[in-house]
Protein backbone atom coordinates (compact mmCIF):
# COMPACT_ATOMS: atom_id res chain seq x y z
CA UNK A 1 0.00 0.00 0.00
CA UNK A 2 1.35 3.43 -0.86
CA UNK A 3 0.17 5.64 1.97
CA UNK A 4 -3.03 5.56 3.97
CA UNK A 5 -6.16 6.86 2.21
CA UNK A 6 -7.92 9.83 3.81
CA UNK A 7 -10.76 8.92 6.21
CA UNK A 8 -13.32 10.49 3.84
CA UNK A 9 -12.19 8.22 0.98
CA UNK A 10 -12.38 5.15 3.22
CA UNK A 11 -15.88 6.04 4.40
CA UNK A 12 -17.12 6.47 0.81
CA UNK A 13 -16.40 2.75 0.35
CA UNK A 14 -19.00 1.98 3.05
CA UNK A 15 -22.18 3.88 2.06
CA UNK A 16 -24.29 2.20 4.77
CA UNK A 17 -22.02 3.66 7.47
CA UNK A 18 -22.36 7.08 5.89
CA UNK A 19 -26.16 6.65 5.79
CA UNK A 20 -26.18 6.04 9.56
CA UNK A 21 -24.05 9.11 10.19
CA UNK A 22 -20.80 7.41 11.15
CA UNK A 23 -17.79 9.72 10.99
CA UNK A 24 -14.29 8.38 10.51
CA UNK A 25 -12.03 10.53 12.68
CA UNK A 26 -8.66 8.81 12.26
CA UNK A 27 -7.49 5.91 10.14
CA UNK A 28 -4.10 4.27 10.05
CA UNK A 29 -3.02 0.62 10.29
CA UNK A 30 -2.39 0.82 14.06
CA UNK A 31 -5.65 2.53 15.04
CA UNK A 32 -8.96 3.56 13.54
CA UNK A 33 -11.28 5.98 15.33
CA UNK A 34 -14.90 6.53 14.35
CA UNK A 35 -17.95 8.12 15.96
CA UNK A 36 -21.73 7.90 15.86
CA UNK A 37 -24.07 10.43 17.46
CA UNK A 38 -27.27 9.33 19.19
CA UNK A 39 -30.27 10.25 17.04
CA UNK A 40 -34.01 9.60 17.51
CA UNK A 41 -34.17 7.43 14.38
CA UNK A 42 -31.40 5.17 15.76
CA UNK A 43 -32.99 4.45 19.15
CA UNK A 44 -34.92 1.58 20.65
CA UNK A 45 -38.30 1.83 22.40
CA UNK A 46 -36.48 2.63 25.66
CA UNK A 47 -34.55 5.49 24.09
CA UNK A 48 -31.17 3.76 23.95
CA UNK A 49 -29.04 3.77 20.82
CA UNK A 50 -29.97 0.56 18.96
CA UNK A 51 -27.50 -2.30 19.32
CA UNK A 52 -27.46 -2.74 15.55
CA UNK A 53 -26.22 0.84 15.16
CA UNK A 54 -23.46 0.15 17.71
CA UNK A 55 -22.47 -3.07 15.93
CA UNK A 56 -22.37 -1.19 12.62
CA UNK A 57 -20.10 1.44 14.16
CA UNK A 58 -17.75 -1.23 15.51
CA UNK A 59 -17.86 -3.29 12.30
CA UNK A 60 -17.07 -0.22 10.19
CA UNK A 61 -14.10 0.80 12.32
CA UNK A 62 -12.86 -2.80 12.47
CA UNK A 63 -13.23 -3.40 8.74
CA UNK A 64 -11.33 -0.20 7.93
CA UNK A 65 -8.60 -1.27 10.37
CA UNK A 66 -8.37 -4.68 8.68
CA UNK A 67 -8.35 -3.09 5.22
CA UNK A 68 -5.44 -0.84 6.19
CA UNK A 69 -3.44 -3.92 7.25
CA UNK A 70 -3.97 -5.90 4.03
CA UNK A 71 -1.16 -6.85 1.69
CA UNK A 72 -1.19 -5.23 -1.77
CA UNK A 73 -4.09 -6.23 -4.05
CA UNK A 74 -5.94 -8.12 -1.28
CA UNK A 75 -9.45 -7.51 -0.01
CA UNK A 76 -11.23 -8.52 3.16
CA UNK A 77 -14.55 -9.80 4.45
CA UNK A 78 -15.83 -10.28 7.99
CA UNK A 79 -15.99 -13.98 8.88
CA UNK A 80 -16.83 -13.63 12.59
CA UNK A 81 -17.96 -10.84 14.88
CA UNK A 82 -18.88 -10.83 18.55
CA UNK A 83 -20.12 -7.83 20.51
CA UNK A 84 -20.59 -7.38 24.24
CA UNK A 85 -22.90 -4.54 25.33
CA UNK A 86 -22.08 -3.16 28.79
CA UNK A 87 -24.38 -0.14 29.15
CA UNK A 88 -26.99 1.80 27.21
CA UNK A 89 -26.28 5.05 25.38
CA UNK A 90 -29.22 7.47 25.61
CA UNK A 91 -27.55 10.66 24.39
CA UNK A 92 -24.33 12.07 23.03
CA UNK A 93 -21.80 10.43 20.75
CA UNK A 94 -20.27 6.96 20.86
CA UNK A 95 -16.60 6.74 19.95
CA UNK A 96 -15.09 3.58 18.48
CA UNK A 97 -11.41 2.71 18.58
CA UNK A 98 -10.30 -0.31 16.55
CA UNK A 99 -6.86 -1.88 16.87
CA UNK A 100 -5.46 -4.98 15.20
CA UNK A 101 -4.78 -7.84 17.58
CA UNK A 102 -3.42 -10.20 14.93
CA UNK A 103 -2.38 -9.56 11.34
CA UNK A 104 -1.70 -12.81 9.53
CA UNK A 105 -1.58 -14.11 5.97
CA UNK A 106 -5.12 -15.49 6.02
CA UNK A 107 -6.90 -13.60 8.82
CA UNK A 108 -6.82 -10.29 10.65
CA UNK A 109 -8.36 -10.03 14.14
CA UNK A 110 -9.48 -6.62 15.35
CA UNK A 111 -10.78 -5.44 18.72
CA UNK A 112 -12.98 -2.35 18.83
CA UNK A 113 -13.82 -0.54 22.06
CA UNK A 114 -16.99 1.58 22.13
CA UNK A 115 -17.00 4.47 24.62
CA UNK A 116 -19.50 7.17 25.49
CA UNK A 117 -18.63 10.87 25.75
CA UNK A 118 -17.38 10.37 29.31
CA UNK A 119 -14.96 7.67 28.16
CA UNK A 120 -16.97 4.87 29.78
CA UNK A 121 -16.74 1.54 27.97
CA UNK A 122 -20.24 0.79 26.64
CA UNK A 123 -19.39 -2.13 24.36
CA UNK A 124 -16.61 -4.15 22.83
CA UNK A 125 -16.44 -6.02 19.54
CA UNK A 126 -13.94 -8.63 18.43
CA UNK A 127 -14.03 -9.54 14.78
CA UNK A 128 -12.07 -11.73 12.41
CA UNK A 129 -11.56 -10.64 8.83
CA UNK A 130 -10.48 -13.01 6.06
CA UNK A 131 -7.60 -11.86 3.89
CA UNK A 132 -8.77 -12.48 0.33
CA UNK A 133 -6.11 -12.68 -2.35
CA UNK A 134 -6.46 -13.32 -6.06
CA UNK A 135 -5.22 -16.59 -7.46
Amino acid sequence: MTGTPAPEALLRAVPFADELGIALEEADPARVRAALAWAPELRTVGGALHGGALVTLADTAGAVCAFLNLPPRASTSTVESKTNFFRAVRSGTVHAEARPGHVGRSHIAVRTDLRDEDGTLVGQTTQTQAVLTAG
